[in-house]
């Protein structure tokens, strides 16, 4: 950089309990699964305006700011600007939101993230853990469920009822 200064990238920080709490480095499982998991979730509800996916939003409500790896807004709920085009505070919980564990990263943190959010709205949650090639998903009236079979299809909410993934499928992404 010119005149000597140095550049730093910081995964994102979130404000959780009354303080900052810095996310760890995303690494390479966590960041394919990301990099794959949104678009795919976009080819499927993003053209009828349906629901979008965003990638490392920042959302802030019920009195934290968190940073999801994947957040799906259904399409009448994602926050505008005037001229119509995607506002860049989002204050309302997602309707879906799904965390990737990364190796150096609280599972218990990552669960009280996502039961926050549906707390506050959020029709569903998925924890998706690389290590363990398994998926926990929450839902705010029903016990957590557990996906670990290849051929397990992974539920999701009902606005993305078109969208089909399996264990096998999710997981064969770090293969590629």
């Amino acid at each position: 950089m010119p005149n000597g200064g140095t550049t730093s990238i910081e995964p994102a920080s979130e404000y959780i309990d009354g303080r900052s709490v810095q996310k760890p480095m995303p690494q390479g499982e966590h960041s394919v699964i990301r990099g794959e998991l949104v678009p795919a979730i976009n080819v499927i509800v993003k053209p009828q305006r349906i629901a979008r996916a965003f990638p490392e939003l920042r959302c802030t409500f019920g009195g934290q700011s968190i940073v999801p790896d994947v957040s799906v807004f259904v399409w009448s709920r994602i926050p505008r600007k005037e001229n119509g085009g995607v506002a860049n505070v989002f204050s309302i919980a997602p309707d879906w939101t799904v965390e990737i564990l990364s190796p150096d990263q609280s599972q218990t943190k990552v669960t009280k993230n996502i039961l926050h959010c549906l707390k506050h709205g959020t029709q569903m949650g998925w924890l998706i853990d690389p290590s363990e090639q398994c998926v926990f998903v929450y839902l705010p009236d029903r016990p957590t469920a557990f996906y670990d079979e290849p051929d397990a299809r992974l539920p999701v909410p009902e606005f993305a009822r078109e969208f089909n993934l399996t264990v096998e499928g999710l997981f064969a992404w770090l293969l590629e």
